[in-house]
């Protein structure tokens, strides 16, 4: 099974004119990846329903939306990020019918309608991330899935592509492979030589992490290179086998504590001194977090009470509004076994 971002967009929200630009966006994403008429317009009122709650209470944000195109269920997804003053009392906003924005559908209520899955992480004077997503089933059962994954993925202000990307594929036995690339500098060749690097990665899934990178080094030399990290994810053993070259840093988190992953200096493409493969410990209480050197480092799930718990994508929506750089394209993955 592989799991991707497909396509996506992000739109920036100063004020009330931005609305009608994530309206569109959100039904040219529930087109692109084939959402009936139903779904796709209850997937541009959520989105239309989170830019105008932005632009009311927070006065500015961001709406990150993305495609979900997977063998057995396609949908969207929307990641709704602000660092306005908070929602006081979301379980009252939460209530059916309230809303104090005069909003299309009438407040947050009107999302759990609209959605298949809907998780909100608030905090007084400091924000509110959600996410949401409008899913459909294919023909066939849903299997059940041994993993959930959260993103959220920006490109630079002022660049069309992220230069950023991610791939992650389910084989058997309870086992994952994921990807994360970092293209080097901005731009559409960035993204060329990230997205190569993805290709690669997905096609030799079932290898182990540091024979994934090995590949992603050899096929990378007629790009411009990038930073990549392939991570192993093995739910019945609870292990986590890591190999990076170059800035694309990793983190186990559980609520005990949180161990850095180890990566060597290079390029994939062009530079490579040494390819290591090194174990982890992964309970099942722990999430796996990658990102590019768009997001710092120094963030602390422990300063954000409560949030561990929440939707992978809400996680990645904090961390990616509080530790962005702002001056590079930005890629926040988390997976964490499916309880």
């Amino acid at each position: 099974m592989r799991l991707d971002h497909a396509s996506g967009f992000t739109i920036a929200i100063d004020d009330s004119s931005q609305v009608g630009e994530v309206r569109r966006s959100a039904m040219s994403i529930g087109t692109i990846v084939g959402l009936g008429e139903t779904d796709a317009g209850k997937f541009a009122l959520l989105a239309t329903e989170a830019a105008t709650n932005i632009a009311k209470h927070a006065g500015h944000g961001e709406i990150v939306l993305r495609s979900i195109d997977e063998p057995d269920v396609r949908g969207a997804e929307l990641v709704a990020i602000d660092s306005g003053p908070g929602i006081p009392n979301l379980d009252r906003a939460l209530e059916d019918g309230y809303s104090t924005a005069g909003s299309p559908g009438n407040g947050l209520g009107a999302l759990s309608r609209l959605t298949t899955r809907l998780d909100i992480f608030t905090t007084s004077g400091g924000g509110t991330v959600l996410a949401a997503r409008v899913e459909t089933d294919r023909a066939g059962p849903r299997g059940k899935r041994a993993f959930e994954v959260g993103i959220v993925r920006v490109a630079k202000r002022g660049e069309i592509e992220c230069g950023d990307d991610w791939g992650f594929a389910v084989t058997s036995g309870g086992r994952g492979m994921l990807t994360v690339a970092d293209g080097l500098g901005h731009g559409p060749a960035a993204a060329e030589a990230s997205r190569r690097a993805v290709e690669i990665a997905l096609e030799n899934a079932s290898e182990p992490a540091g024979t994934v990178v090995t590949r992603m080094h050899a096929g990378l030399r007629a790009t411009r290179g990038a930073a990549v990290a392939a991570a192993e994810l093995d739910v019945v053993a609870g292990s986590v086998r890591f190999a990076g070259l170059g800035n694309i840093a990793g983190s186990i988190v559980s609520p005990r504590d949180a161990k850095s992953l180890v990566s060597h200096n290079g390029i994939a493409g062009h530079e490579m001194r040494k390819i290591q493969e090194f174990a982890y410990d992964w309970p099942p209480d722990a999430m796996l977090v990658l990102h590019s050197d768009g997001v710092s480092s120094r963030w602390d799930l422990t300063k954000y009470p409560g949030l561990a718990q929440r939707d992978p994508s809400v996680v990645a929506g904090v961390i990616y509004r509080d530790f962005s750089r702002g001056r590079d394209d930005a890629l926040v993955v988390i997976v964490r076994p499916t309880a």
